[in-house]
């Protein structure tokens, strides 16, 4: 019989892979995933979450002004909302992804509640703006169990992040030092262009911190690229 210290030590290791499992970066375990692009070049990977939002444009303008594409995670709700906007970033060049459909917590929630927040968004997203998505990415960066055969049903990779930029809380000098330091080959960068499901948000911080590293990154020799280009190098 095992010693009550033996015992809590498993109790211990059982919480720390579950956690592992839930929130790792690098983790496999619940579904497919990646949080990086191919390291051999010099590119890197700007998403955006939680859009689209009556904010998105400010940041495509942006985008457009340094001819650098990005990755786009919505929200179903949100892209009911703002349908013309959504479409707006698919004209634009942009590459869109899965981010459920309420942003919803997918933690202790049932296999159905997972199926049925990634396929309404998966729904929405692909009748309003013609696309399907091929990405997927949690909200909060939290899986949970029955995400990998909701992915496998819709044809869905899940996609973290190399570096998250805080940017929801953060100001844009100390988000732009953070995505300065972490710039890396085949990183991918996390920031928003909404905020949840809210109407209007702020996002001053983000415009700012993105004008401010786009140009200073170019400098360094980095290119962006969506996240498939980033995952699938040409040469």
């Amino acid at each position: 019989m095992p010693t009550t210290g033996a015992a809590a030590a498993g109790v211990v290791a059982a919480a720390g892979s579950l956690i592992y499992a839930v929130r790792g970066r690098s983790s496999s375990l619940l579904a497919p995933s990646v949080y990086c692009g191919d390291r051999r070049r010099p590119a890197l990977a700007l998403t955006f979450d939680d859009g689209p939002s009556e904010s998105t444009p400010a940041l495509l303008e942006i985008l457009a002004g340094q001819n650098v594409h990005a990755t786009f995670f919505m929200c179903g709700e949100n892209v009911r909302r703002c349908p013309a906007i959504a479409r707006q970033v698919v004209s634009a060049g942009h590459e869109i992804g899965n981010h459920t459909d309420t942003h919803a917590r997918l933690y202790f929630r049932s296999p159905g509640f997972i199926g049925g927040e990634i396929g309404r968004a998966q729904e929405t997203i692909a009748q309003v703006t013609g696309v399907a998505p091929k990405l997927f990415r949690a909200p909060y960066g939290a899986r949970w169990f029955g995400l990998r055969a909701a992915q496998r049903r819709l044809g869905l990779l899940g996609v973290m992040w190399t570096v998250i930029g805080r940017d929801w809380k953060w100001p844009s000098p100390r988000i732009s030092r953070l995505l300065l330091a972490g710039a890396s080959n085949g990183a991918i960068f996390c920031l928003h262009d909404g905020r949840h499901t809210q109407r209007s948000p702020d996002i001053r911080a983000t415009l700012q911190a993105v004008e401010t590293i786009l140009p200073a990154l170019k400098n360094r020799g980095f290119q962006f690229e969506t996240v498939s280009q980033i995952l699938c190098p040409t040469n």
